[in-house]
């Protein structure tokens, strides 16, 4: 069933104050929060690049959880990616006709939820189950990443929250169970050619 969700009627005013708010911030605000909106992604795959090569020297379980991180990323996009096809919610910016940051996406490029936020807090995440500290640094820029896509006008505030749900609890499930049966994957794999990204020679 495709519910084709009308956001407007959600949250719509608060988005609108958040538009405009934007457009009336300084330039050099609104040009690190765009570029942070479209590149900052890039952050949470070298904060998983970081968690895995840590990982390593702690031995090949840990190194087994650190390496699942990206499938779990995967997964939770996959998640995301079905929900817009079945909520199918015009983008704000279409609804709503008002200028933003960002260029409005063209009609069925569908906004909840929010995929940013979702990879997001996937990522977030799972780094927790790897590293608390690179973990609690990966929650600060995901809540920033949910935040910069409202007010470049991607989307709705109920979407990027939705992502952020959609993220977190997809990685939470995936690692959790993962984490059960990492110790037996990791003696299986060692003793395979993948040992080296395992542990540390």
């Amino acid at each position: 069933m495709i519910l084709a969700l009308d956001g407007s009627s959600v949250d719509g005013p608060a988005y609108t104050d958040v538009v405009n708010l934007a457009r009336h911030a300084p330039a050099w605000l609104n040009d690190t929060v765009s570029a942070w909106s479209t590149y900052g992604l890039a952050l949470f795959a070298v904060l998983m690049t970081i968690g895995w090569w840590r990982a390593r020297r702690a031995g090949a379980t840990a190194s087994v959880t650190a390496l699942a991180m990206p499938f779990v990323v995967v997964v939770a996009g996959g998640v995301d990616a079905a929900l817009k096809l079945l909520v199918r919610e015009d983008r704000p910016c279409q609804s709503l006709r008002v200028a933003t940051l960002e260029a409005c996406p063209a009609p069925g490029d569908w906004s909840f939820p929010s995929n940013h936020a979702a990879i997001a807090a996937a990522a977030a995440v799972a780094l927790l189950f790897v590293s608390r500290r690179l973990g609690a640094a990966a929650a600060v820029a995901a809540c920033a990443m949910a935040a910069s896509r409202v007010w470049v006008g991607a989307h709705y505030p109920h979407d990027v929250l939705a992502g952020v749900v959609v993220g977190a609890l997809a990685a939470l499930l995936v690692m959790s169970a993962l984490h059960r049966r990492a110790e037996a994957l990791a003696l299986r794999l060692t003793a395979t050619r993948l040992r080296p990204l395992l542990v540390a020679t």
